[in-house]
């Protein structure tokens, strides 16, 4: 046969090696392989797979003077290109046993030649391995693998003559057609990754958009009103029949087909859910027998259900369905996977954030408890002293007790006018000032500008009490307190300055971090940790003390104009 019409036929049967290229990028094991996640398994399955397509090709091979002019090379030459030389020396032995067992002079040399060439690709993935192979290099391995091939069958192909007639008919068609073969081979394995990476990019775009849409209602927890809302975004961002979204125990919302007895608040009607919930694991039911659901008139075909989690425990699922049966495609599933995995996570978030505010809570009270009983004693001690000499005096303290009271026991999340504040700590001074007499000097050095800005309540109180209680309290002669507001550019600065005893540095090193210890730690700590974390991290608490020169406490927040949703609370 001439060489010329040889390489034709060889080139019509490449069409086989085509249908096995296509065939083989879609499989999921070819995915994790070239994302460098291969598992054992999937190696072993690569290697079956080309040693296959290796045995393939040498039954679509041309009888020649004894032997066969064979596609074999190609596949696996691709194992390990693919694989790596492992895979591609497991391919090329399949294939080589096989070639060596169907006889002719040269089947010791096409079998080791297959071992050899096999081992050749998957040195080159190794040296491209972060990377998929290039075609034109894929060509340049597949040339080299063939003219190898050649040489071993001259070296012990015998009788010799027969070898070199055999290779001057065979080299050159062998050569070119396979070689042309392995590059086309990985043109259409690279064009069908990046047909995948193109879809997964668009998913995760699309998954991220509705993420964002969804944030500010999953931010809320799992309820019906959030699900409603979700549910509702990824209908129409998505070409489904239907979404709905369950706890553990009913429907929270479903939108599109079936919302005619799929209702919110109804136990969960179908198995498949029920499935999802105890197992913690994705079902995909592509019948309407499998979706299970017990009502008659059900439209809904096919359904992938997907666990929501918080932590490792399942609190729900979301669902998407098809009307149609069987149109559950992997595509479909990696978008429903990727938009659990990110409604878990703003679950979870949202859950700590809860946890959070439930903290600040718990820390708000600890403070109003430390300022309510010794305070609130010594407060009706003084009014009642002063009921019978002075009844004026005392019926205007009790006005100022209960306006001090009531701003004491506000909810933390409620910013008030900073002439608000400072309005309250004049009723707790004007109480201990009554207690004290003259012992006690407090002066106000306040910019008008800055009293109408928002500020957090009962933030300047403990540091007055602490000025009134630690640094004046121990000086028999007593003192003074000085409130000082400055209006700057960008922010709002408060001081609160005494002349008393002062803070020994050991002890002013742990304050206001230590926590809750005693003395200054309780009130300043909780003080500083709500404005660091409503206002920002650089907004803490100063303080600047020594021994017999009192102590100066300072803080700023940053001017912020009144949102139309901001409460405000009064002490008046």
């Amino acid at each position: 046969m001439e060489p010329g019409i040889l390489a034709l036929i060889l080139a019509e049967r490449l069409s086989l090696i085509a249908t096995a290229a296509f065939l083989l990028s879609r499989m999921p094991a070819l995915g994790r392989i070239l994302s460098r996640q291969p598992s054992p398994r999937d190696k072993l399955l690569l290697t079956l797979v080309m040693g296959g397509l290796g045995i393939l090709g040498t039954y679509a091979a041309v009888p020649i003077h004894g032997a066969l002019a064979n596609s074999r090379v190609v596949g696996v030459m691709v194992a390990g290109l693919l694989g790596g030389p492992l895979v591609g020396a497991g391919a090329g032995l399949i294939a080589g046993v096989h070639r060596y067992f169907l006889g002719g002079f040269t089947a010791f040399a096409c079998g080791l030649a297959a071992v050899v060439e096999g081992t050749l690709g998957g040195l080159v993935r190794h040296y491209y391995r972060r990377n998929l192979v290039p075609w034109h290099i894929a060509w340049l391995a597949g040339l080299t693998g063939e003219m190898l091939q050649m040489g071993i069958i001259l070296l012990t192909a015998r009788p010799f003559p027969e070898a070199l007639a055999l290779v001057k008919i065979i080299g050159l068609p062998m050569i070119t057609v396979n070689s042309i073969g392995v590059a086309i081979f990985m043109l259409i394995v690279k064009s069908a990754v990046e047909q995948e990476e193109r879809v997964a990019a668009l998913q995760a775009q699309q998954a991220l958009k509705i993420a964002n849409q969804t944030l500010p209602y999953l931010r809320q927890g799992l309820s019906e009103h959030s699900a409603q809302q979700v549910a509702s975004i990824i209908y129409h961002s998505l070409k489904v029949a239907a979404v709905a979204i369950t706890d553990r125990e009913k429907i929270l919302a479903h939108v599109g087909t079936g919302s005619d007895h799929h209702h919110p608040g109804h136990p969960i009607l179908t198995s498949a859910t029920l499935k999802a919930l105890a197992t913690g694991e994705i079902q995909v039911a592509q019948t309407r027998k499998e979706i299970g659901c017990c009502h008659p008139n059900c439209r809904l075909g096919s359904a992938v259900v997907v666990p929501l989690k918080l932590r490792e425990n399942t609190i729900g699922t979301l669902k998407l369905y098809h009307t149609q049966e069987n149109s559950i495609t992997p595509v479909n599933l990696e978008l429903a996977r990727g938009l659990a995995r990110l409604f878990s996570t703003q679950l979870e978030i949202a859950e700590l954030e809860y946890q959070a505010r439930l903290k600040t809570q718990a820390e708000l009270k600890a403070l109003q408890a430390q300022v309510h009983p010794h305070f609130l004693f010594n407060a009706l001690n003084t009014i009642t002293s002063l009921i019978r000499t002075r009844p004026g005096e005392a019926r205007e303290l009790l006005v100022k007790l209960a306006k001090f009271l009531r701003h004491s026991l506000r909810d933390e999340n409620t910013v008030i006018p900073l002439a608000e504040e400072l309005s309250c700590v004049e009723a707790y001074l004007a109480i201990e000032k009554a207690r004290q007499g003259d012992k006690l000097q407090v002066f106000y050095r306040v910019d008008p500008s800055a009293l109408g800005y928002p500020v957090l309540p009962l933030i300047l109180q403990p540091l007055v009490e602490n000025a009134v209680k630690h640094g004046l309290y121990p000086k028999a002669e007593g003192g003074k307190v000085e409130i000082i507001v400055e209006d700057l550019p960008e922010e709002v600065m408060i001081m609160v300055k005494d002349d008393g005893i002062g803070i020994a540095p050991a002890e002013l090193a742990k304050i206001p971090l230590a926590g809750y210890g005693r003395g200054r730690g309780l009130g300043l700590f909780l003080v500083n940790e709500r404005l660091k974390k409503f206002y920002g991290p650089e907004y803490g608490l100063k303080i600047k003390s020594a021994p017999g020169q009192g102590t100066e406490v300072s803080l700023s927040f940053p001017k912020r104009e009144v949102e139309e949703n901001a409460l405000y609370g009064y002490c008046g």
